[in-house]
């Protein structure tokens, strides 16, 4: 489940970085991204290993 999350999290990271350049989304790609940095920092709390 956690490596399921690392995942999510690049992948939504990945679609903010071209909706940032683009500017072809606008502000929902945002929550993409806080959505992607909150689950990057609960599996370092969590102790996983991220690579």
């Amino acid at each position: 489940m956690g490596n399921l999350l690392y995942t999510i999290a690049v992948i939504l990271v990945i679609i903010w970085a071209i909706g940032f350049f683009g500017y072809a989304v606008g502000g929902i790609i945002h929550i993409l991204l806080v959505i992607a940095v909150i689950a990057i920092i609960l599996r370092l709390i969590r102790g996983d290993r991220v690579i």
